[in-house]
């Protein structure tokens, strides 16, 4: 989201300063250049809004699709036609009617712009805004809950790097990271669907080189039980019993490569490693332990994936307070 808001303010701040330079110019005197112009910028301003809000709404969903949608082609349809109304309306403007209009556009293009390098800033180093899609975490975290994440706790990452500093914390076991999506194509399904570019929560409960099982639903690291903390929600289910194996380098070569899940199904559930966390990753899983889509499934959470920890609900009203 942060990059998309970046690149939105890059693109109204180039608009207003070669606007500026336009006019300063003369270049924009004649009534079928200045409708140009103003189209343009409606065009602009009016795509900008397309490409922050479709993510917005496809963000909990990305579904690759082949070709274009129809929706899609209808709303460019519509920009279109705006622009193509705003040229034809700016051209008939004389001088005077001109005015307001050159206002009006570089003020919503400085508005636009100076917003847009704020909230990405924001975003990249410090907030970002994230909202509880699944039951995988209650009952720590409810659907619909709506939470800050606190992406300067593990450290400030440095633009188009995987660079980081001044990190206040390390990752530890009991933390509640959000992170992206350990996919590596758009076309990989797990858990039933395609996961590529969504941000996942869950809590970290192993670390680089640590041994991970699931035996009948209880979680060991490093051949050792793991305590419940009261944190952990189970349901009634019916546990699946040991199954088939395969040779341990298989198994762990299927497990990092989210291929594990192609072969036992939701049998990982219950049933799972053991798996050595490999350097660089951790192994993370919801609260609701028999309805989550974790580590088991689709295999390490990758250093430079993790964004964030959770740090506070902020809605609804009745559900304020920080993460736990």
């Amino acid at each position: 989201m942060e990059q998309r808001l970046f690149i939105v303010a890059c693109i109204m701040y180039l608009f207003a300063w070669v606007s500026r330079r336009l006019f300063r110019k003369n270049k924009l005197d004649k009534p079928s250049a200045f409708g140009i112009w103003h189209a343009g910028f409606l065009l602009l301003i009016l795509g900008c809004a397309y490409y922050i809000f479709s993510f917005i709404m496809n963000s909990s969903s990305p579904i690759p699709q082949e070709g274009v949608s129809a929706k899609t082609v209808i709303i460019c349809l519509l920009i279109l036609a705006v622009s193509v109304y705003g040229f034809f309306s700016a051209r008939k403007k004389n001088a005077e009617q001109r005015q307001p209009l050159i206002k009006t556009d570089l003020d919503w293009a400085n508005t636009v712009y100076f917003a847009g390098f704020v909230a990405a800033f924001v975003m990249f180093f410090f907030v970002q805004a994230f909202k509880i899609p699944s039951a995988s975490m209650e009952n720590t975290l409810l659907i619909g809950d709506h939470l800050f994440v606190n992406k300067a706790a593990y450290g400030f990452r440095i633009p188009l790097t995987q660079i980081r500093f001044g990190e206040f914390k390390h990752i530890q076991p009991g933390d509640i990271i959000v992170f992206t999506f350990p996919a590596d194509t758009p076309q990989q399904v797990n858990c039933g669907g395609y996961q590529y570019g969504r941000d996942y929560v869950k809590r970290v409960v192993a670390m680089p080189g640590d041994k991970v099982e699931v035996r009948e639903g209880n979680l060991y690291v490093n051949d050792e039980k793991v305590p419940l903390y009261g944190y952990e929600r189970f349901e009634d289910v019916q546990r699946f019993e040991v199954g088939e194996t395969l040779p341990q380098d298989l198994y762990q070569s299927l497990w990092e490569e989210h291929k594990l899940e192609d072969i036992f199904g939701i049998t990982l559930r219950d049933d799972f490693g053991p798996v050595v966390v490999p350097e660089g990753t951790y192994f993370a899983m919801g609260d609701n332990r028999d309805n989550s889509c974790d580590s088991r499934f689709w295999g390490p959470v990758p250093r430079e994936n993790i964004k964030g920890t959770a740090w506070f609900i902020h809605w609804p009203i009745k559900r304020i307070g920080l993460i736990k």
